[in-house]
């Protein structure tokens, strides 16, 4: 079983963000722990380390996996159009 931490951005989006679309990230990104990289996961390009993508309907999760430390480490969280800048 993973642990998971979140950078800054991810801790501030989640904080501002709305009850139900927090009970539905959270309950996704909870899941990772049991299989960080699930079959709907994608690897995200142009990063120097490996990251990965889920989609949770209109917002994105950007994360990294380090299978020595059995940890997820959440780098992004946000819409769409915004994740990847």
């Amino acid at each position: 079983m993973f642990d998971v931490k979140y950078d800054k951005q991810p801790e501030h989006f989640l904080g501002k963000c709305e009850n139900e679309i927090f009970e539905w990230i959270s309950n996704k990104i909870e899941t990772l722990k049991l299989n960080p990289v699930p079959h709907d996961a994608k690897r995200v390009l142009g990063y120097e380390l490996p990251t990965f993508r889920i989609r949770i309907g209109k917002y994105r999760v950007l994360y990294r996996v380090n299978y020595e430390e059995k940890r997820i480490v959440v780098v992004k969280i946000d819409k769409r159009e915004k994740v990847y800048d």
